[in-house]
């Protein structure tokens, strides 16, 4: 028996990364799920790649694709219980708020602030029809500390869906729905090494800052979000669910 029997599950950003190690996981737990992203092939191989699931190209700073989006997932599977809203970009022109220009921090918004509002706001009602589910929306590690090497716009668009989140967790918690902000620490995901890939000393900085000594892997992230979605954590609402190996705790790393 599979911890997500009989659940229909909408992923954003599943193409990839871990979006695409959730949408396995959760398969292979027995849900239904939506893979929604805008690569289509590679949206459609993780989807053939699952036990049960569509892929439903999305672009989540749109309204209208994000209600179809939904509307997809209703005619494939009769219903919705989780919204695991995950896609986000991270671009490397969103840099120091000296340098960053208002057209980058607009895009990295539209994306992972103005997407997890819409999602939400276009997916929480199909949830409430089934009379509640779980709504996960990816965060980070960066919407709780600051850095040296920074990038204002994503670190701007977290600090928003974590207090989105909250607000919504108490919103709808009567009615059924729980919602939490996952915040990863630093993930090897294609999207984070592309950017290290050219310069080895910039991992090597933020690297010795973790407690673990390295960067946590998808699958690691995908088993939280399990958790997040699964009735296992039926009294979890409203949680900054850190998983980032003690980034967030230190003050002085080991040597």
């Amino acid at each position: 028996m599979g911890r997500l029997d009989g659940k229909v599950a909408v992923i954003t950003g599943a193409a990839g990364g871990i979006g695409r190690e959730a949408a396995m996981l959760f398969s292979e737990e027995g849900a239904s799920v939506v893979v929604a992203d805008t690569p289509r092939s590679a949206g459609a191989q993780t989807a053939a790649e699952c036990k049960r699931a569509t892929f439903v190209e999305v672009d989540v700073s749109d309204a209208p694709s994000v209600a179809a989006m939904y509307a997809t997932a209703l005619a494939a599977y009769g219903g919705i219980d989780i919204l695991y809203n995950n896609a986000g970009i991270m671009p490397a022109d969103d840099d120091s708020i000296l340098t960053t220009e208002p057209d980058a921090w607009d895009r990295v918004q539209a994306v992972n602030a103005k997407g997890v509002f819409l999602c939400c706001k276009y997916g929480i009602p199909h949830l409430l029809d089934r009379g509640g589910g779980s709504v996960i929306n990816v965060a980070s590690f960066v919407a709780l500390v600051g850095a040296a090497t920074s990038q204002i716009g994503y670190t701007a668009s977290k600090g928003a869906v974590l207090s989105m989140s909250r607000e919504l967790a108490v919103q709808f918690a009567r009615q059924g729905v729980r919602v939490n902000a996952l915040c990863p620490g630093p993930v090897e995901t294609p999207l984070l090494m592309r950017l290290f890939s050219d310069n080895p000393a910039a991992y090597e900085r933020r690297r010795i800052h973790l407690p673990m000594g390295r960067l946590a892997t998808a699958r690691e992230i995908a088993n939280a979000a399990l958790f997040l979605a699964s009735d296992e954590s039926s009294y979890v609402n409203g949680a900054t669910f850190l998983v980032d190996g003690g980034l967030t705790a230190a003050y002085v790393t080991p040597e």
